[in-house]
């Protein structure tokens, strides 16, 4: 009987099939081995919250991953658009995956989602701008997800949820948690920390943080209507994804 081989970030990318993994100069052996236990660990939950295969978590291959390179002062991970990359700092990315995952996913599906949406759009951004929606029931589904982060049950005003945001960068005076690529990425969140994933460098702090308890993540009613939502999106998604790979193999 075989042992079996130690989890690197070269079995984190066959896994996913993701397009490149990038780990930075100064990040030692240890640090490295254990980031890729952690990102093998969290990305196996994700993929178990939205029911969905591998391919969904590479965004079909096209997504790329950083560790520990570069970085910017205070940040403990973001999304870059221009080269699709999901980048985490070395000691400080851990709770920041699913945000910064769902970011990639957004620009992903900016282009697919919608017509005429610029290659650099996010489809939050593409919904919220009335940009027409390609036909397709998962489409509907998706714009069902933004309209419960973004609007309120009625559908007639700004969520909650918005509000607070915009209330919280009037008072930095900054525009950045109102945007909706952030607002629907802190809405993810908190659907992915509510079914209760096996480990905390996936998510952390939708219930318990200082954002939290400001109010900029969803609440109450808002937020069982947003996680229903993202719950039919991604059961659909999933199953037609599967699909796909049955007929392929």
């Amino acid at each position: 009987m075989t042992s079996r081989q130690p989890v690197s970030f070269v079995t984190v990318r066959r896994r996913f099939e993701f397009r490149s993994i990038e780990v930075g100069r100064w990040v030692t052996e240890p640090e490295r081995d254990r980031a890729a236990v952690r990102f093998y660990q969290a990305l196996c939950d994700l993929m178990t919250v939205l029911n969905g295969p591998e391919s969904l978590i590479s965004l079909r291959g096209t997504l790329g991953l950083q560790y520990g390179i570069g970085g910017r002062p205070g940040v403990a991970a973001h999304y870059i658009p221009a080269t699709r990359q999901l980048a985490l700092a070395k000691n400080a990315g851990a709770g920041s995956l699913a945000h910064e995952w769902f970011h990639a996913f957004d620009h992903y599906m900016g282009a697919k989602a919608f017509r005429s949406s610029q290659s650099t759009a996010f489809a939050s951004s593409a919904w919220l701008d009335s940009v027409q929606r390609k036909p397709h029931p998962l489409n509907d589904l998706l714009g069902e997800c933004f309209q419960a982060i973004l609007l309120n049950e009625e559908g007639t005003q700004p969520s909650e949820l918005f509000q607070t945001s915009r209330q919280a960068d009037k008072k930095l005076k900054v525009l950045y948690y109102a945007r909706p690529e952030e607002l629907c990425a802190r809405a993810f969140e908190a659907f992915v920390e509510d079914r209760e994933p096996h480990n905390q460098f996936l998510v952390n702090g939708t219930v318990h943080s200082d954002e939290a308890r400001s109010g900029l993540y969803p609440q109450g009613a808002q937020r069982q209507r947003i996680n229903a939502a993202f719950d039919a999106y991604f059961q659909a998604l999933g199953e037609a994804l599967y699909r796909q790979q049955a007929k392929a193999g």
